[in-house]
């Protein structure tokens, strides 16, 4: 339990708000590579501020808050130009530092020039995904850089599925760490939902938990379990998988890879993304010039929430908490010790942010790749059925290149069959 001051710091998002500040440190995704393929410059919220996002025809992109310094009027509708993007309002330029480098209407004032500039912050592009830094750098102090984790440089086959949701980031996080919540929301709800509406459940997700545990690691915090058949030395315990702090979580198995993003867009928005890869043992290479990316269904026709998926129930009981969960009345047990240890994580980066030092899991180093320990035969349910099962059962469901994605894992379980096969004979 928390107090209403507590929970308050905790749910914070803006601008000069301890928790804010913590949050400006990191990386996110703001737009799909293809957003700015399609037109160059794009409207995005993120943190509770709104900014221009734009990409100049030789591809150098750039981020600015979306009122203009000179009067206020929307960079988003600006006009993208080879170094910049110009106001549409009075013609004044802004390169991707921010610097003004043009103010048509001032020709004879160019100190006035030098002494105006937009707060830029910095873009990269990175797996069909645009990342932007909004927080503070410097030439003495640079912004930290974009971790390359596997999910978004190995090879594979990729979609992307998305969401956005009316509830704070912190309570779908919480979730992360909640392992006992599969055997009964993918579990036992899941055969309910299935009953009633003449499907069967998945039984790899209603496996009891006999234990469960958590590791701090220097990108969060790792998950594990011991499900009703299985030992320590199955994957769901030896290896786990992380909550990579501060808003995602690293899941897989059977060959499939993903990365659940849980982006902030403002204190009751939160943009959830489902970036997955499908790269199992046996994967041939499927050329994919656009990666593909689609809405998943929160809502019914009829306003309930839509919970004949495994996500969509995950998002049933993220919002039906309400905008920002409630900590002053909920009462904690032994079960919940993950989500403690992730509230005291919080906690001991807002102190770090305070005293001028980096968060956990900020990364200064340039590299090619961040490998993040993750479970591969999970829930002992064996690959190729559990790929399928996640297909079929879960967000993947909805995508447009779902019979694509279901070829690849049969078509690689078959290959590793006869290879089987082969050396048996």
């Amino acid at each position: 339990m928390l107090t209403a001051e507590q929970n308050d710091e905790l749910t914070q998002v803006e601008a000069g708000t301890p928790m804010g500040e913590v949050l400006r440190r990191y990386w996110y995704p703001v737009a799909f590579t293809r957003e700015l393929e399609e037109f160059p410059v794009k409207r995005v919220e993120l943190l509770g501020e709104f900014f221009a996002l734009w990409k100049s025809p030789s591809g150098r992109m750039g981020i600015v808050p979306e009122a203009c310094p000179h009067r206020k009027a929307s960079l988003a509708y600006g006009v993208v130009e080879a170094d910049g993007i110009r106001c549409p309002y009075h013609g004044w330029v802004f390169d991707a530092d921010g610097k003004c480098t043009e103010q048509p209407a001032e020709r004879d004032n160019t100190q006035f020039q030098d002494r105006v500039k937009a707060q830029a912050g910095k873009v990269e592009e990175m797996g069909g995904l645009i990342w932007a830094y909004v927080g503070p750098h410097s030439e003495e102090k640079p912004a930290p850089e974009l971790p390359r984790f596997d999910t978004y440089v190995m090879d594979g086959y990729r979609d992307i599925g998305w969401v956005d949701l009316p509830c704070n980031y912190v309570q779908i996080m919480e979730n992360a760490v909640d392992p006992h919540h599969v055997e009964f929301l993918h579990g036992r709800y899941f055969e309910f939902v299935g009953k009633h509406e003449g499907f069967t459940a998945p039984a790899s997700f209603g496996k009891e938990h006999v234990k469960i545990g958590f590791t701090a690691f220097e990108w969060g915090i790792i998950k594990r379990r011991v499900l009703k058949g299985a030992s320590e030395e199955n994957d769901d315990w030896k290896v786990g998988h992380p909550l990579v702090f501060p808003y995602n979580m690293r899941v897989g198995g059977g060959g499939i890879h993903q990365m659940q993003i849980r982006v902030p867009i403002n204190r009751t928005t939160t943009r959830f993304i489902l970036y997955t890869v499908h790269s199992p043992d046996g994967y041939e290479h499927v050329d994919q010039p656009q990666i593909p990316d689609y809405e998943v269904p929160l809502f019914d026709k009829h306003g309930r929430h839509v919970t004949n998926y495994v996500e969509g129930q995950d998002m049933m009981a993220w919002c039906t908490q309400g905008p920002i969960t409630d900590r002053t009345t909920e009462h904690l047990g032994r079960s919940d010790i993950g989500v403690a240890m992730l509230r005291k994580m919080f906690r001991e980066q807002i102190d770090l942010v305070a005293k001028g030092e980096d968060p956990l899991g900020t990364i200064r180093e340039k590299h090619e790749r961040i490998d993040l320990p993750c479970e591969k035969d999970k829930f002992h349910a064996g690959g190729a059925q559990f790929a399928l099962d996640f297909c079929d059962m879960g967000s993947t469901r909805f995508s447009p290149v779902l019979d694509t994605i279901k070829k690849i894992h049969i078509s690689a379980a078959d290959k590793i069959a006869s290879e089987k096969a082969a050396a048996q004979e």
